[in-house]
């Protein structure tokens, strides 16, 4: 999203520290619709899942899932699913809905659209692209329409309203609000429509595709690849189309042949008003009347299939025209943003917990051309190293952990961190080309050394507080000891120069 920064930024120099400006980033706003951004946990983690681990959340989920059947699969404290479907209430959508429980742990919107992805590939045989698709869209979709229990009411039958709140229905924005607070609707068109199943006129709506739109990308080659599955939609309709009036045109025969079989036996039993020639002209004028229900029925089912044959069509088409409008404007953009003199900075991503971003600015009028992913960089201090820089990010967060990193300045993501564990008060100092930042060993804090590239040199055998200051002098680093002493730190082994104190009681000794 692009801002403008009322305040000027420090500007980076190759070695030079840089401070945040002391304001939160403005709300996102956008005129007449809502703006998405998903707040997620960008930092360290503890321990860190596979992506094939993560998707068999997902697909453990779908496996059991028989379409035409309600049910509920997983684990109510994690992630589970309740498939809401009822055949026999017409007029309205049946919907899966995913549940993240109160001790799950997914905390990156990419994650948890891969877990959607993997249940909708397993439940309803999509392939990988076009659930990666689908599993974007859901995600905003049910972000746009967050606690609008009103719109979901006037859409699904209520076997799923039954199991939606009004707090909770759809998805919050910030991951520290999904565990217990989520319930994901996925919209189901038709539960054995293949390509079809889940429904993508809902989830691709006006609102959805706006907000879509805010992005500097504008989504476009997600938004392209669901106008792709919704052309191979129309296609698989137009199909289905035609067998079905094909099966009309044969029913009308049958029709047919048994309207003459009920007037033969209609004109026999005029003639010969027999009891059994009376019974079989009422036989057959029932056959003729089920007969006219069934052709009722294909026609009915032929229509239905080329009018959605028609709709996605023309959604593809609208779409595209969108489409290629926005990749143009993307194009014009970058153009221009190429041309522009640029800097990078840092700004506060939350300010009650002094968190920072690293942030690309144009430096005529100080907006935004880039924002880093990640917002968890701690004490409003980051240094330049080569490509890349160096920060303490992080936070003690359910899965999240607080560590040495290197974002690099192209994608603005971390590329490396260290394998230490910092302080959530560690500041971080730079003496030449080696950095000073506070680790944890075993119970205490102690003073790591590292290189540009994360490796640790040196820890100092002395323990220190947590939030120690850290300073470089010509003679050494000074610190704060565990026990409140100043200690001044040998830059070669990081030992203590500095005597401690003897206590009251060893000079009683």
């Amino acid at each position: 999203m692009k801002k403008i920064l009322s305040l000027s930024f420090v500007f980076l120099c190759l070695s030079a520290v840089i401070f945040a400006l002391e304001v939160d980033e403005p709300e996102l706003k956008t005129s007449g619709t809502e703006t998405i951004e998903f707040i997620n946990y960008t930092g360290p983690h503890k321990v860190i899942d596979s992506i094939s681990a993560i998707k068999a959340i997902g697909s453990d989920m779908g496996k059991k899932i028989v379409p035409e059947q309600a049910s509920t699969v997983g684990n109510k404290d994690k992630y589970y699913v309740v498939h809401a479907v009822d055949a026999n209430e017409k007029g309205k959508l049946d919907a899966d809905i995913l549940f993240i429980g109160k001790n799950a742990s997914v905390d990156h919107i990419t994650n948890l659209r891969r877990i959607i992805s993997a249940y909708l590939t397993s439940a309803y045989s999509y392939s990988e692209r076009d659930a990666d698709t689908l599993a974007v869209f859901i995600t905003v979709y049910n972000a746009v329409y967050r606690g609008k229990y009103d719109v979901f009411q006037s859409k699904y039958k209520n076997v799923v309203m039954k199991n939606l709140s009004k707090n909770n229905c759809g998805l919050s924005t910030t991951y520290k609000e999904w565990p217990g607070k989520s319930e994901i609707v996925i919209p189901l068109y038709d539960v054995n429509g293949g390509l079809s199943t889940v429904d993508t006129s809902v989830i691709s709506d006006e609102k959805v595709v706006d907000s879509m739109q805010d992005d500097d990308d504008k989504n476009v080659d997600k938004r392209k690849d669901l106008v792709d599955l919704k052309e191979r939609e129309a296609d698989d309709a137009s199909d289905k189309a035609k067998k079905a009036e094909k099966k009309a045109e044969n029913e009308k025969k049958k029709l047919d042949e048994k309207k003459k079989e009920a007037d033969d036996a209609k004109k026999k039993a005029e003639e010969e008003p027999t009891k059994d020639n009376k019974k079989k002209a009422e036989e057959k004028q029932k056959e003729v009347e089920e007969q006219e229900k069934v052709v009722e029925e294909a026609e009915e089912e032929a229509k239905e299939k080329k009018e959605f044959a028609e709709k996605k069509q023309e959604e593809a088409q609208e779409e595209r025209k969108e489409i290629a409008k926005d990749q143009k404007d993307v194009q014009d953009r970058e153009a221009e943003l190429a041309k522009m003199g640029s800097e990078y900075g840092i700004i506060l991503s939350d300010e009650s917990q002094m968190l920072s971003r690293l942030v690309k600015f144009n430096v005529a009028d100080g907006e935004i051309i880039k924002k880093s992913p990640v917002s968890e960089i701690r004490n409003r201090t980051i240094y330049k190293t080569g490509k890349q820089y160096m920060a303490v990010a992080g936070e003690n967060v359910g899965n999240g952990t607080i560590k040495l990193v290197l974002i690099d300045d192209n994608n603005m993501e971390i590329v490396s961190e260290s394998n230490e564990v910092l302080s959530e008060d560690s500041v971080l100092v730079q003496d030449g080309d080696v950095f000073y930042c506070v680790i944890q060993d075993g119970n205490n804090w102690v003073v790591g050394k590292y290189n540009a590239e994360l490796s640790l040199l040196l820890k100092s055998p002395v323990s220190v507080m947590s939030s120690t200051p850290i300073t470089i002098t010509d003679s050494g680093i000074v610190v704060t000891a565990k026990n409140g002493q100043l200690r001044l730190l040998s830059k070669q082994d990081l030992t203590s120069i500095t005597k401690e104190k003897k206590s009251v009681n060893d000079n009683a000794k």
